[in-house]
């Protein structure tokens, strides 16, 4: 298995596992690590045994590499725009139905830091749950985050907020990180200035490579970035027979 363009590794192990299950005669000598950044035709894998075996595996095994690696390779690219800043690169829960876990590793393959894994290990406070508590007192970012806080006293609270004003008033309310939704640069320094080191700060919504770092320059500590695992593309490797 060899490299056909510039890649971040993630799945290797997937690919050997691929041919184990289909004989126990296949040996494999692994050329290069999940994480490594390789260019073209440099290898990755080499396997020997019997031919049924490897050509009933070929295809599983390439879907894994090429998958994972493809979603190491974007996040990489995303991680190293914003090289020299504080910013962290998060991945969301918008990923492959079955292959969260997977995916999520492949984000860590790439230099990436993974978010929540569900909604078990962080309360996330959206604005449709705003919406359903509007009318509450004081207001609904406060008692969403009062309702969270003594329900899941061990969970971390987010909050999401679309203007400034939301955003200082999630910091007020005691949120541990505040989700800053679909805002430019300018928009992003005033929240963060507004917030005051009370909360950690994550900026999501419509952020492209093109744009990611004059996000992360506000001093944003976070940047979720969907797209790294829902519209990665599958990045080019071969595996062929030699003679």
């Amino acid at each position: 298995m060899n490299a056909r363009e510039p890649l971040n590794l993630a799945g290797i192990e997937f690919a050997e596992t691929a041919f184990r299950e289909l004989s126990p005669d296949v040996t494999l000598r692994r050329f290069a690590q999940d994480g490594d950044r390789l260019g073209p035709g440099q290898p990755v894998l080499e396997v020997s045994g019997p031919s049924r075996a490897l050509l009933s595996a070929e295809r599983v095994a390439l879907n894994y590499v090429q998958r994972l690696s493809g979603v190491a390779t974007a996040t990489a690219a995303y991680v190293a725009a914003v090289e020299g800043t504080r910013t962290r690169i998060l991945d969301t829960r918008k990923t492959t139905p079955g292959w969260r876990k997977f995916e999520k590793y492949a984000v860590a393959c790439g230099g990436g830091t993974n978010h929540r894994f569900g909604l078990h290990d962080l309360i996330l406070i959206k604005d449709n749950h705003l919406a359903a508590l509007a009318g509450e007192s004081p207001d609904p970012i406060t008692a969403a985050v009062r309702r969270a806080r003594s329900l899941y006293p061990s969970l971390r609270v987010e909050v999401e907020a679309d203007t400034p004003d939301q955003a200082e008033l999630a910091a007020a309310a005691g949120a541990d990180i505040i989700l800053l939704d679909n805002m430019s640069p300018e928009v992003l320094r005033e929240s963060i200035r507004r917030i005051a080191g009370r909360s950690q700060t994550e900026a999501s919504g419509g952020i492209t490579l093109a744009t990611v770092r004059a996000a992360a320059e506000t001093g944003v500590d976070f940047i979720s970035v969907g797209a790294v695992t829902h519209s990665a593309k599958a990045v080019d490797l071969g595996l062929d027979f030699l003679p």
